[in-house]
């Protein structure tokens, strides 16, 4: 799903935050405080490609701020990026740190290219590449990088290998998202398509719906997606559609078939950026659909699981009548004027910095065993997410019930009263 160039994340996100500040009415030092980056960072990244020829990548490291904790927030390789998606992907991750209650603040960066039309050893030196600009302004204890879009465990120990280098220390907790065998924590590649589904399912009980009753349409069908599709479907769930950027035509198509996807069979038949080939697809049952058509389907659930802005005034009318809740994996998927509708109809939002938090929380995780240097079995590092993450919601929906709130603004208010009262409580403003 390419991004669109009109649309500005960090506008959407500096508005979301200026409707939460007069609702917290935070004074004006607070807001400028907030409302911007503490610090950003603008790098080239010089490229010896593999036909011999430079190429000059640019790429991004924004902080947004670290008040309650060390910067966190992935780094993301994408044809379209922009400093101000960064920008506002940095200011989420601190709400959502936030939201989640761990002693983070929020980070982010990333890289214009093109991964798919890159070999591995081009991408590894653009990852030392970034690294080799940025390393002074980050560390274990200070700002921690993880994966994002279009970029993996492998690309995480590539940056770390080049800091470890750099510093002259083994330092694991530099980075999140490695290979397990190389300091990544057990369920980290699951922990954001489970918080996920962990927040869905609070949510059904909310509103006293057994999820065996439900369908649901997913938008992306990346790690997040294809995780969350796994564990709702463990709780009986049935998925009727998904939908995914074809690389090769260079446009998204959405898979439906009405008695329920099959999971593996999809997955046999996906690349590693999570494009389904549509004629094997075709082959096996499925209707190709154009790529909006995920958005139009009779379900219970909607999942935006890919790119902010996905949700917009051009499509929302299109959501059919029978969906009764929206759970944001992607960052921003939901434009504020979409937004408007979707609170005005009663569905029911389940906004990302909530919903899509078991990645920072596992990160958060994987911090802390590679900083003692003790790992965690799976089924424990799954129980700490399924504990934080129906903490968070609890929070969050009994702020919404108190206040008459809508669920993104009980969010917003709890995350944005917790980062603006340890700047208070430092002395910042």
């Amino acid at each position: 799903m390419a991004a669109d160039r009109s649309y500005n994340a960090f506008e959407m996100a500096q508005s979301q935050f200026d409707r939460v500040a007069d609702q917290l009415k935070l004074d004006e030092a607070t807001r400028e405080l907030l409302r911007y980056n503490l610090r950003e960072y603008h790098v080239s990244i010089p490229v010896r490609m593999d036909d011999g020829n430079v190429k000059v990548f640019r790429g991004f490291r924004v902080q947004h701020n670290d008040a309650r904790g060390p910067a966190k927030g992935g780094i993301r390789f994408h044809p379209m990026e922009t400093i101000d998606t960064v920008r506002a992907l940095a200011m989420w991750m601190t709400w959502k740190t936030a939201v989640v209650d761990i002693p983070l603040g929020g980070g982010k960066g990333g890289v214009v290219c093109d991964p798919h039309n890159l070999s591995m050893r081009e991408q590894e030196q653009i990852c030392r590449g970034w690294v080799r600009q940025l390393w002074r302004n980050m560390g274990p204890l200070s700002d921690v990088p993880a994966p994002d879009v279009m970029t993996s465990a492998q690309h995480m120990l590539w940056m770390l290998d080049e800091f470890e280098i750099l510093r002259g220390e083994r330092l694991p907790g530099f980075i999140t998202g490695k290979p397990v065998g190389m300091g990544g924590s057990l369920g980290r590649t699951e922990a954001t398509g489970y918080g996920l589904v962990f927040t869905i399912r609070e949510a059904l009980k909310a509103l006293n719906i057994p999820p065996g009753d439900t369908t649901a349409s997913v938008q992306g069908f990346g790690n997040v997606a294809q995780h969350a599709i796994e564990l709702y479907q463990q709780i009986w769930g049935t998925v009727v559609c998904v939908s995914c950027w074809d690389q090769k035509d260079q446009t998204s198509y959405s898979f439906r078939k009405k008695d329920g996807i099959d999971l593996a069979e999809l997955r046999g038949m996906t690349d590693r950026f999570g494009g389904i080939d549509k004629g094997k697809a075709k082959d096996a049952g499925y209707e190709v659909l154009p790529g909006g058509a995920w958005i139009e389907q009779e379900v219970d659930i909607l999942i935006p699981a890919a790119l902010e802005n996905q949700i917009t005034k051009d499509n929302v009318d299109r959501i059919s009548g029978r969906v009764k809740l929206v759970a944001e994996g992607a960052n921003g998927p939901t434009a504020p004027e979409a937004d408007a509708k979707l609170h005005k109809r009663g569905i029911f939002m389940i906004p990302d910095l909530l919903a899509n938090a078991g990645g920072v929380t596992c990160s958060y995780f994987e911090q802390v065993q590679s900083n003692m240097n003790y790992f965690w079995e799976k089924d424990e590092v799954l129980g700490k997410l399924d504990t934080k993450m129906t903490s968070a919601f609890i929070a969050v929906s009994e702020m919404a019930s108190r206040r008459k709130l809508y669920m993104r603004d009980a969010a917003y208010v709890i995350a944005v009263g917790r980062v603006a009262q340890a700047c208070r409580d430092r002395g910042w403003v």
